[in-house]
This record gives C-alpha cells, structure tokens and sequence, in this order.
C-alpha cells in the first residue's frame, strides 16, 4: 500500500471547493478551498518565474497568514522545499541557518522587512508579502501551475530547524509521507470531521504550527481561524462566541487561558475536543479545565515525528492524570534502557518508529546517525515508563536527569510537585554541582499574578510532603519569566 500523497489543495477543491477553507482574523482575509487551490497554483507559477525549480529552498519569515499555506502548497507542485523561519531569532542568528539551507528565494512579512534585508545576500531574489506591488500583485498576474498528481511519500516538503533547547538548531527534514502519518494519527485522536473550526495561533515556523491543526484540516476539509500570533482575548472571543469546536495548544496557551479575566465565565463545554502537547501540562491545569467541562488531551511528539505519537483519550483523562495516553495508530514506540526493553512500570528511553518518523536531519548525517539506534528507530531522548492498562508517562529528558546521593531524580515530577502549589504558576528544576551529594535540585520559580513566592523553609516543606527527600531541591531562585521555546517549552541551558 502506498502511502503517497496527492496535491492536497487540488483534490480538497474537487471535494468541497465552497466550503471555506482558511480566515484570517485581523486582516479579514477568507478563502474557500477552490479559492486556495487557486491561489496555490498562482505561487507555483510566481516561483516558478522566479527561477525556483525542483528541490530548490524557498525560504519565508512572516507571521501567521493565509499567503504561508499558498506557499507551502506551491512548493509541493514544483518539488521544491519550503523553509520556514524564525521570526523571533535575531538576523544574526537567521544568517547561520540561511547558509545551511541554502534558498533561492527569500519571502518575508512587512514586520520583518529589516531582518529581511540583511539576510539578502548578494543576487538573492527576495519578495515582500505585503508591499503594493509585492507577493499578491505578482501571484495574481502569474499563470496557473496545476498539482502533480503524485507526492511521493519520501520526498522532502519542508525543513524545520528546531528550536534549540541544547544547542545549535538542525533542520529536521519533513516529507509527505510524515504529513499524511500526522493527519491519521492526530485526526482520528481527536475524531476531526469536515465540518470542523479551529484557531491557528502557534507559530508556523513550529511542527505544531503547520501540522496541530492547519495542515490535517486542509487535508480532512475544516475551516481554519488564523491570528497571526497568540492573542489571549481573540481567543476568548472565539471561546465566548461558540466560533470553534475543535482546540490544541500548549501548556502556556491553557495557563494563559486559566488566568484570563472572562475565564470563570465562559462555557468551556461547547468544544467537542481538546488537546495539547509540546510540553508537560501540570496536573493542576489538566483538573482545571476538567471542572469546567473541558476534558485536555495531554499528547507528546516531536519536530522529527511529524509531530503526533502520543494522545489521551477524553474518558481517561481525570483517571489517568499525568498520562500522554497510547501510540495513536500509526506509532510505534518501545522504552529502551541499557540496550533492552524494560518492563511495565519501569523507567526507559522513548524510541520512536512508523512512518511519521524524519529520514534525518538536513546537511547532517553525524546528527542523523546519532538520532536513530537502531534502523528505523529514533531516539527520542525522553524518559517514559508505562503502567498496568499500557499508558504512557514522560518521566523527564534524558540530559535532564541527575543522580543526588546515588538516587535518579527527574525533574519532571518535582516540578509538577512546585506548580500545584497554590502561589507558583511554574517552575523549572536543574540539577547543579554539590559536594556532598554530587548533584542536588535547584528549583527556579514564577509566581501566579497577585501571588509571592514563600521562603524556603516553607517550600522545602511542602515538597517533603510529597517527594522523597533526595528530590526535594536545595535552592530556590524566584524568576520574573522563562526563556522559551516557540513551543513554549522552558530552555534550561540557558538557566544559571
């Protein structure tokens, strides 16, 4: 059986070419899926004209819009490979990544005209999205370039660098096989249908952006709502006005939910479905929106698993609270220690294989060959364990992990520990030098609004009460905020 794609945009134009497709909340843009057919074929023939041809890099820095899934779209109509970048990263930094991938084309947003400029080196054509005679005036004057009618499956349609949480970002290779994977494993996890709405709020330059939700429902017929970034009180006007049915976000998109004045207040009951994933979602959130009748499905993946492996089940998740729930149906995942697969309840590497899985990292075969132990199994660097009815539990990363006093301590759990803690909106926890123990835990804390960090007489307290005394950190250092991934995942290296 093949898992090839077709053109997404062409045949979900045939299928339901009137229904609409992607609206843009601000600047009030809408189009049917006829209309983005169409406009994809329109960039097909703008690059094309550019001198973009097969296997070629486009590269495109803009915020949230329309115009990135034409583009996208149009790549995959000349074999070209889209390269979707940063915005929140200097140009300094942008330029190292530039020179990795190499484009032939650079595309770029009004807000970012002056990173722009200095990324275009010499003789690199470069086409503003926004200006008068820019990226829409010369779409609309170029010919139509139809879909192939065959997207192989391990053809390359995208790079995304990741977001550096260790180190120098690498460009995770994304095919169309890994596409079509994510929409069967994320679409029947959260029971996606046609005639679905979702918000596009996550950055498109992020495995969660294009494919948590905007691809899947390009490919499943859905209506789309995109801002062109996290904007709390747009989403609770969506919330407040029944716009949507269906919702994923990170972890600091449902804290930022849970703290929004008008949270009491809205009937969180009307979404059909909700989900989250990028990183762990404290038990206190999860019990949350549980009693306002929002049941969040806590999932997990990563870029270089197109991103869904994992997803709960709405029924379990009070009953399983912690779990990112099972292998959804194209996933395969073992827990690996020491070279064997442990048993139920023990601790283990997460390994990852199917065909979500990346065939590598661009321009990096040491990076690729490190990241896959065995043929077609990927190291996810997560530690996981499973219990008694097969769910699974992150136990923390593996680099994470430190040894106090000849005992393992993961991170995760004393965190989850520190955010139920009335005063505490979140905390991150890193193991530093001791010359007793040989590491012990230091905890870096933000408090909620309103609230004070207590003394840490006080926190030590709390936390013997409910970890083992070897867990329970040995300094305390309150911050004002983290430096994040666009995942919202916590950079620890960067914590000193």
């Amino acid at each position: 059986m093949s898992t090839d794609l077709f053109d997404i945009a062409a045949r979900r134009a045939e299928l339901s070419p009137h229904h609409p497709a992607m609206t843009d909340l601000v600047s009030g843009d809408s189009v049917t899926y006829a209309e983005l057919d169409q406009r994809a074929g329109q960039a097909a023939g703008l690059l094309q004209a550019k001198g973009v041809k097969a296997g070629d890099r486009v590269a495109l820095l803009c915020r949230n819009r329309i115009e990135f899934f034409e583009i996208l779209l149009a790549c995959a109509r000349l074999s070209a490979i889209m390269v979707p970048l940063n915005w929140r990263m200097p140009a300094t930094e942008l330029a190292g990544l530039m020179e990795d991938c190499a484009p032939a084309l650079l595309l770029y947003g009004r807000e970012d005209e002056s990173a722009a400029a200095e990324l275009s080196r010499a003789g690199l054509p470069t086409i503003e999205l926004d200006a008068p005679d820019g990226y829409s005036a010369q779409r609309e004057a170029a010919p139509v370039l139809r879909g192939r009618q065959r997207w192989p499956a391990e053809d390359t349609w995208y790079l995304l660098y990741t977001s550096g949480t260790t180190g120098l970002p690498k460009a995770v290779i994304q095919t169309f096989g890994m596409t079509l994977a994510n929409y069967v494993n994320i679409s029947q996890g959260m029971g996606l249908r046609g005639d679905d709405v979702t918000a596009s709020f996550l950055p498109l330059f992020h495995a969660g952006g294009i494919n948590l939700l905007a691809l899947p429902f390009i490919i499943g017929g859905g209506h789309t709502l995109i801002m062109p970034s996290f904007e709390p009180d747009l989403l609770v006007s969506l919330l407040r006005d029944n716009r949507l049915t269906v919702l994923f976000g990170v972890p600091a998109i449902y804290q930022a939910l849970s703290l929004h004045p008008e949270f009491d207040s809205l009937d969180l009951s009307r979404i059909r479905s909700w989900a989250c994933g990028g990183a762990p979602l404290p038990d206190v959130l999860v019990t949350t929106f549980a009693q306002r009748g929002a049941r969040v499905c806590n999932g997990m993946g990563m870029t270089e698993t197109g991103p869904t492996v994992f997803l709960m089940d709405p029924d379990n998740v009070e009953r399983k609270i912690g779990s990112v729930g099972k292998p959804q149906i194209l996933s395969r995942v073992r827990l690996v220690s020491n070279g064997r697969d442990v048993a139920q309840g023990e601790t283990g590497e997460l390994w990852f294989a199917g065909p979500g899985i990346t065939p590598g990292y661009w321009n990096r075969p040491d990076a690729t060959s490190e990241a896959f132990a065995e043929p077609g199994w990927l190291r996810s660097g997560d530690l996981g364990a499973t219990d008694e009815d097969g769910y699974y539990y992150i136990v923390g990363r593996l680099k994470e992990m430190f040894i106090s006093g000849g005992e393992n301590v993961y991170p995760a759990e004393v965190e989850n520990v520190l955010a139920s803690h009335p005063a505490i909106l979140e905390a991150a926890v890193i193991g530093v030098a001791d010359q007793r123990w040989g590491e012990v835990g230091r905890a870096y804390l933000l408090a909620r609004p309103e609230a004070q960090i207590p003394g840490e007489e006080e926190l030590v307290a709390f936390c013997r009460e409910r970890l083992a005394a070897y867990k329970v950190p040995k300094g305390f250092v309150e911050v004002k905020d983290f430096p994040r991934t666009a995942a919202g995942k916590i950079q620890k290296h960067l914590l000193t």
